[in-house]
């Protein structure tokens, strides 16, 4: 039976005036009633932003230099794709580079031209009907609440659909290393690696090992996936994973040059490599993957202040400095109202002008950079807060440097990679064993507010407990006992009281919340278990 589009909103995103009126006829044979075009990739964004569309068809090259990889890629980072919505890509390119690079985001489809009627009519039905089928796991899963995603997709899996039940299997064991529940998706993936050799269920095996910190097993299994499959992107991502977390830093820059000789198009890839490559100090890579990233940038919606910044401070490392000013022009002029570009510009500036021997100028660069953090340091990236402290330090303010820094430690105490960046900052600049003595005195302080918060709690005190750690959260965010506790003391409550929506709402929040910064599954499960139950009675 033939797909019926008459309801359904339409945006073709096509360059070529022929391809154009071509799929305007064919969609309109179809059904297609609602279909609005666009020739260029910012037109096909600011058509995203006015309306919510149910199919996307787009053309890998477009007018304007945004490929369709960007447009695809603004869209998912800006969130205009509704979570039903189809994303369809279109292309003649034959060249692997460009093809891989279409590929590597995961459209929905991808039809090489030219194109069909009969065609894309089974490509849109097929996908149309794979989005209904999964809308109950993939609302959830939109939404974080990653346990009543998995619960709809065992539910599914139990119907028993012979040609879903493959790719469910690959949804419920992503979805249960996404709880942390590692052992149970080994077995997943063990099973399915049972009954047929499939290139994704061994790289999960791959990135369940990488979890378990075993981490030789899965650099082993990452490797001889490459050498099957020499395309499979995440099998390099994942590679390069496995090679940090062993501390091994010029493997990790090997593989992801790999990966982005191979397909060079993605922009996230290029920052990866260009800070790797910064920070082993293989300048010419540097130079090169930041170079391409702020060349990517120009059509993207993920161009950062600190892509330039990082350039201009690989030149900085080089020798030229001159050239690292000529960057941070560019810097201010294309993000003159953005607060983190004017610190990252201030403070690289005070360090080119001291390379220079011209400390005047140094002190009125930092001088800049005090003010401008002074009015927005909380609202920065950690990473430019830290270089922020390092350089408040370097210019004699150590009360201003102390403060940051026991800020820092605060917020991020779980943030194990984070928390190492701090001690190798302030082992480097300011003295052994400084920040140790920091992050012991902040762990103590941590102890005090949870035992407080508990002892209200058994004193029977349910409001002032909430009360502590509620506060404790705002200055907290990511600590895995506050919001433990938290929604375990939510949890109590809502059992000694009658069913509350919105304390159930605030307790689903909490627990995806722990989820998201890599709490055990072990702490969460039960929590959850309880928590559906209360979410179960007020339904009833």
């Amino acid at each position: 039976m033939a797909i019926n589009l008459t309801s359904k909103k339409i945006l073709i995103i096509e360059d070529n005036a022929s391809m154009r009126e071509t799929m305007i006829h064919i969609l309109g044979s179809l059904g297609g009633r609602f279909l609005i075009t666009a020739e260029s990739g910012i037109n096909a964004i600011t058509a995203m932003k006015i309306d919510k569309f149910d199919i996307v068809l787009c053309d890998y090259n477009l007018l304007g230099k945004k490929t369709g990889q960007q447009v695809l890629d603004d869209a998912r980072f800006l969130k205009l794709l509704p979570v039903n919505a189809i994303f369809i890509m279109v292309t003649g390119e034959t060249r692997q580079e460009l093809v891989l690079s279409a590929i590597d985001n995961k459209p929905d489809d991808y039809l090489i031209k030219p194109i069909s009627k009969d065609q894309l009519s089974t490509r849109i039905e097929r996908c149309t009907a794979r989005k209904q089928y999964l809308a109950c796991v993939e609302n959830e899963m939109d939404s974080g609440n990653f346990y009543q995603a998995l619960h709809h997709c065992k539910r599914l899996l139990e119907s028993d659909d012979k040609k879903m039940r493959l790719h469910l299997l690959k949804i419920q064991a992503e979805l249960t290393i996404k709880i942390g529940d590692f052992k149970a998706a080994e077995q997943l993936y063990e099973n399915i690696l049972y009954e047929r050799e499939l290139p994704w269920a061994r790289l999960g095996l791959g990135t369940v090992a990488f979890f378990l910190g075993d981490y030789d097993q899965a650099i082993e299994t990452f490797k001889d996936l490459i050498v099957q499959h020499p395309s499979m992107m995440e099998a390099y991502d994942w590679l390069v994973k496995a090679h940090e977390a062993q501390g091994n830093d010029d493997n990790a820059l090997s593989s992801l040059n790999s990966a982005v000789n191979l397909s060079p198009m993605s922009i996230l890839r290029q920052k990866k490599l260009a800070m790797l490559a910064d920070k082993t100090d293989n300048l010419a890579i540097a130079h090169k993957a930041y170079s391409a990233v702020i060349k990517l940038g120009k059509n993207s919606a993920q161009k950062s202040p600190a892509d330039f910044a990082g350039l201009a401070n690989v030149y900085l490392k080089s020798n030229a400095p001159n050239e690292a000013l000529k960057i941070l022009n560019q810097l201010n002029l294309r993000f003159q109202n953005d607060p983190e570009a004017r610190l990252r510009s201030a403070l690289l500036e005070s360090e080119i002008h001291l390379t220079n021997g011209n400390k005047e100028l140094a002190q009125l660069a930092f001088g800049k950079a005090s003010v401008l953090n002074e009015q927005f340091s909380k609202n920065l990236p950690k990473e430019l807060r830290l270089n922020m402290a390092k350089t408040l330090y370097l210019n004699g303010d150590k009360m201003a440097c102390d403060e940051m820094l026991n800020d820092l430690v605060t917020t991020n105490i779980d943030n194990k990679l984070f928390v190492k960046d701090i001690v190798n900052m302030c082992d480097t600049f300011i003295g052994q064993n400084y920040a140790m003595l920091l992050i012991k005195q902040v762990r103590k302080e941590l102890a005090d507010i949870n035992n407080n918060g508990v002892n209200l709690f058994l004193e029977g005190d349910i409001k002032g407990a909430l009360d502590v750690f509620e506060k404790a959260i705002a200055k907290r965010p990511n600590n895995h006992t506050v919001i433990l506790n938290m929604v375990k003391i939510i949890i109590h409550d809502l059992k000694s009281s009658k069913p509350d929506p919105d304390k159930i709402i605030k307790a689903q929040a909490y627990i995806n919340k722990a989820i998201e910064i890599g709490m055990p599954h072990t702490q969460i499960s039960r929590l959850q278990t309880e928590l559906d139950s209360f979410q179960n009675a007020t339904l009833q």
